[in-house]
């Protein structure tokens, strides 16, 4: 099945979409007693969120790409009252991981260090990674293993947030846990569990991407070796080659009655399998992984998506599980590759047409298929909500207009395209 044809959305409207965006964000944030402000990770929540995947951490990331998208010093100002609000959460949240959290806040703490100059963040930054060295108990921070909730997502922050001693630790258990299989090897996403999870979120290629990362960055080929190994294990279940690449979500199924055995997006199928594969054509020159990421492409663009084909199918626009993850790598190949903005602007017109928008600003419902009534309430936050799709908007529309393809903030797990040396060519509407 090819890629669904839908009208293209002038590049002023995307850009119109994504203040209106911003704006139903900034306003749903709720003030600190310090004069900082917190989100929840849905407006009627009662307790902010201070996570990268979900809430204020999160959110820092767009406020940044707003303010050098547009060279609004509003944006810069809610992003410091931001931080501001994370500075107590670091010492009251019970968990050290990246995307939920103490390296997820220290990752954006020192990213507004850097970029505003606020020294109580670049502090509080390197006290959250103390605290996330001190809960290391030799192997492991709590029950996940893996990127999201477990080393190989500490490893990424730490090394993001300037400590390559902490990276390298985090990451060193998966040399000794690592379990031989017939084509390299894979690993537990959590102690006591049969099923073994293949992609980026969960699974193998997420620490695949994080061992060959800070392998790379650290001059540690011992960390690269078994980031290959693993890679070849997931490359070895395809089942959509030649042409394709579909792994399926975990072997055995894992939780059957609610996951579905094959996803698309970033966090469990091929749009986040290609930002594995991009990075490792990055650190070994091998032409196989761009081999296998356009492979990814080809099974993304002719999957269906986005459009809802059957309930559970495609029923997220979000940065993790839905349309503004694909539209990242989209993105992505653009600015690497000069590809066609043809499923680009799929994308960006499905987010348009789902949006909700009225004088409060715009915002995304998830839906949830087998839930009465199915539409979700909109999310503020990264991985479910507007900070993930305003910031994937904001990109394209540079990339349409000629400019950097660089995000403002360069995300732990998405490899970074290079600077462009000539304008990008104008493809479609403009």
């Amino acid at each position: 099945m090819t890629a669904p044809e839908a009208a293209v959305v002038a590049v002023d409207e995307v850009e119109g979409l994504a203040v209106d965006g911003l704006r139903w964000l900034t306003a749903a944030a709720r003030e600190t007693g310090d004069g900082g402000l917190a989100w929840t990770t849905r407006p009627s929540d009662g307790e902010p969120n201070p996570t990268f995947y979900s809430g204020t951490a999160g959110i820092v990331p767009v406020l940044l790409e707003a303010w050098r998208h547009f060279g609004d010093d509003s944006y810069a100002d809610t992003a410091l009252r931001a931080a501001r609000g994370l500075l107590d959460s670091i010492d009251d949240i019970d968990d050290d991981s990246l995307y939920f959290g103490r390296t997820g806040m220290a990752v954006v703490l020192r990213a507004v260090h850097d970029d505003l100059g606020d020294t109580a963040a670049g502090a509080a930054a390197g006290r959250a990674l103390e605290r996330v060295r001190s809960g290391f108990d030799g192997t492991r921070w709590g029950e996940l293993f893996e990127l999201m909730g477990g080393n190989a997502g500490i490893g990424l922050g730490a090394l993001s947030a300037g400590d390559a001693e902490l990276a390298v630790l985090a990451m060193q258990p998966y040399l000794r846990t690592a379990e031989q299989t017939p084509a390299g090897v894979q690993w537990a996403h959590r102690a006591g569990i049969d099923s073994r999870l293949h992609h980026i979120s969960h699974g193998t290629l997420g620490i695949v991407l994080a061992l060959a990362r800070v392998g790379r960055a650290t001059g540690r080929a011992d960390l690269v070796e078994p980031a290959l190994a693993g890679a070849a294990d997931v490359v070895a279940r395809d089942q959509a080659g030649p042409e394709g690449f579909l792994v399926p979500h975990s072997t055995p199924q894992y939780r059957p009655d609610v996951i579905e055995p094959v996803s698309y997006g970033w966090c469990h199928g091929p749009a986040g399998d290609a930002q594995v594969f991009r990075l490792l054509r990055d650190i070994t020159a091998d032409p196989v992984w761009s081999a296998l990421a356009d492979r990814c492409w080809h099974t993304v663009t002719h999957s269906g998506l986005p459009r809802r084909l059957r309930p559970g199918f495609w029923d997220n626009s979000g940065r993790c599980c839905g349309t503004a993850g694909v539209l990242a790598l989209a993105c992505d190949r653009i600015a690497e590759q000069d590809d066609r903005y043809d499923f680009a602007h799929v994308l960006v017109a499905d987010l348009a047409a789902r949006a909700v928008r009225d004088i409060d600003g715009a915002r995304w419902s998830n839906v949830e298929h087998r839930a009465t009534p199915s539409a979700l309430e909109p999310c503020t936050g990264w991985a479910m909500g507007n900070a993930g799709i305003v910031r994937e908007l904001l990109r394209f529309v540079r990339l349409s207009r000629g400019g950097d393809p660089r995000y403002a903030f360069t995300w732990p797990d998405q490899p970074p395209v290079p600077a462009r040396s000539r304008p990008f060519p104008t493809q479609g509407p403009m």
